[in-house]
């Protein structure tokens, strides 16, 4: 049979012993203040309830956050990092919230825990201005400037993608203003600027566009930046404009080639022309100066030859004489010698090096 186990009569008599010290406190308590004891024992324990209570508004707000601080659920001031006290709840509530953490959005994508990514089309194919679907991912990193407007002012309905729960705009309200402000940015453009030309001009209009939606909406969200993390054709496609690419690539690639070899030679020919307009002003300068030289000297002669026309008529002859006789082939003949000139010709026969000639005679 059955027996339950023998309880521990030591325990039992310590117990029994603190019960009655502490009746017998009370009642000493009771008896000296007569029948006001039992009031007095109600009123002490509602100031310690009451200082319990009003201890427990003691809060700290840590180096990164901010608390929000409500009044009857009414929103009635911020508090910064340190200790504080506010009314506690029910009377008063407290939020705090983290204001210098970077928080991460990802559209078109989702990184899970594990690492895995998993695509998103839904959120990313998009139309662009040419008419062409193009595939674009993007990553937008936030926080919070305002945790009135972030806490209060938008009532979102959650991303149960993305295990948001309802409550602050960062849910629904974030990733339908991202993907709003991409497909308004991107639906302005072409696909090659979209794909290559103007990838960062894409993401600086759309960080615009999406600040200007959020403050609209008052969601108390800065956003730090907008990356796109993958822009690619669809995958029907894929093929066609890798090719496309290329094509534009190699095209780049040539006209490349191109300035470069015109930045090579450009300069040379610059500078052969340069040379050449030089020589050419050095010989301009050289025909000037030779000309007006010669044109001063032209005068000169021009001013003796007024003064003395002979003279200076006589002399000009001889200076022709000694520029024009040693360049040509001379006889000398003597008429008292008996010959004549029949004898030597033709003359181009007996043309020498030497000039023959007979003693003293006059040039004929």
């Amino acid at each position: 049979m059955f027996e339950p186990p023998k309880r521990n009569q030591g325990q039992d008599i310590q117990i029994e012993q603190l019960l009655g010290g502490i009746g017998s406190v009370l009642g000493s308590i009771v008896s000296k203040f007569g029948g006001g004891g039992f009031r007095l024992l109600i009123m002490i324990f509602l100031i310690g309830a009451l200082a319990l209570w009003l201890a427990s508004g003691l809060y700290t707000v840590g180096p990164r956050e901010k608390a929000a601080l409500r009044l009857f659920g009414e929103f009635q001031t911020t508090s910064g990092p340190g200790l504080h006290w506010y009314w506690p709840s029910p009377v008063g509530q407290r939020d705090k919230v983290d204001v210098d953490v970077t928080r991460r959005m990802e559209l078109g994508f989702l990184t899970a825990q594990n690492g895995n990514v998993q695509d998103i089309p839904v959120e990313a194919l998009m139309i662009t201005g040419d008419l062409n679907i193009v595939n674009v991912q993007m990553v937008v990193q936030y926080k919070v400037k305002n945790i009135e407007e972030f806490l209060f002012r938008v009532d979102d309905p959650g991303d149960a993608i993305r295990g948001i729960d309802r409550g602050n705009p960062e849910g629904r309200t974030l990733k339908d203003a991202t993907e709003m402000a991409l497909r308004q940015v991107v639906g302005q453009r072409s696909i090659d600027d979209t794909l290559i030309a103007n990838r960062e001009q894409v993401q600086v209009d759309t960080q615009l566009v999406l600040q200007d939606v959020l403050d609209h909406y008052q969601t108390g969200i800065q956003v730090l930046s907008v990356v796109l993390q993958t822009v690619r054709p669809p995958d029907e496609v894929r093929l066609a404009f890798d090719d496309v690419v290329n094509a534009r690539v190699d095209k780049e690639s040539r006209i490349n080639e191109a300035k470069a070899y015109e930045q090579d030679k450009l300069p040379r020919a610059q500078g052969d022309a340069e040379q050449i307009v030089q020589s050419a002003e050095a010989f301009k300068a050289e025909r000037v100066a030779r000309a007006q030289g010669e044109a001063s000297r032209f005068i000169t002669v021009l001013d003796e030859y007024v003064e003395s026309k002979e003279v200076t008529r006589r002399r000009l002859y001889l200076e022709a004489m000694e520029e024009v006789l040693p360049g040509i082939t001379k006889f000398v003949v003597d008429p008292e010698s008996g010959g004549s000139m029949l004898q030597f010709l033709p003359l181009d026969s007996q043309q020498q090096s030497e000039t023959r000639s007979v003693p003293s005679g006059d040039i004929q």
